[in-house]
């Protein structure tokens, strides 16, 4: 079994949906392995697989590696290490993660330049549920513990996000959902892609001519979802 660091946190069909297609991403990244697996969801919402078979150690790690892996409660989060959590919340102090337990990024330990972090949230257009790299700093009931912080790679991405074209990032909707979404809206032509963030958290990639705003816009009446702007 492997936890993904990525969560369902829809319901009724958008539900059955969404595990419909975690269900082909696991087949892209682990189908040409001696494998069975079985695509679930845990109470928490983080997307559960269990693997079977002769490469299940190795399908385990595949997707460990594609998608970051929550670690048992059990196992707890070692201080100095990289782990994957997902954005829950924001207020003046700082970051919500959530890795399994919740993880506090304090809002000088963010690392994306000058504002509080509800700023920091509008001006990279960060959206609930997205998948976050981060370095634990440890218990916070430890006194000689360090905060912990977003990862260098985490912040380097981000500002990757800035010096681009323009972003618009989505959550509760996935990849294909997306895509149909600004078809539909006649925008087609205005993007280069759709990125896959999470499982349910998308990032429109727009051309240079496109105005990341008037694009949210234009598809926002088409979905339902939370939608940000890189600004």
């Amino acid at each position: 079994m492997v936890v993904l660091a990525t969560k369902c946190y829809v319901e009724g069909d958008a539900r059955d949906r969404a595990l419909d297609g975690m269900n082909s991403l696991v087949a892209n990244d682990v189908g040409e392995l001696d494998v069975d697996w079985h695509v679930g969801v845990r109470d928490d919402d983080f997307v559960q697989v269990d693997v079977s078979g002769e490469d299940a150690a190795v399908a385990r790690n595949v997707l460990a590696e594609t998608w970051g892996e929550v670690v048992a409660h059990d196992e707890g989060l070692e201080a100095g290490e990289e782990y994957v959590g997902t954005l829950e919340s924001w207020d003046d102090d700082g970051f919500v993660l959530d890795a399994g337990v919740d993880v506090r990024i304090p809002a000088d330990e963010i690392g994306l330049g000058r504002g509080s972090p509800e700023q920091v949230v509008e001006r990279f257009g960060l959206v609930q549920h997205l998948p976050v790299r981060f370095v634990y700093g440890g218990d916070v009931g430890d006194p000689d513990a360090e905060p912990s912080r977003l990862a260098d790679a985490e912040r380097d991405r981000l500002y990757d996000w800035q010096r681009g074209d323009g972003r618009l990032n989505v959550n509760s909707a996935t990849r294909g959902e997306v895509r149909a979404t600004v078809n539909r809206a006649g925008h087609a032509q205005d993007i280069v892609t759709v990125e896959r963030l999470g499982l349910l958290e998308q990032s429109v990639v727009c051309t240079e001519d496109t105005d990341p705003p008037g694009l949210l816009a234009a598809i926002g009446s088409y979905l339902p979802a939370e939608m940000r702007c890189v600004v």
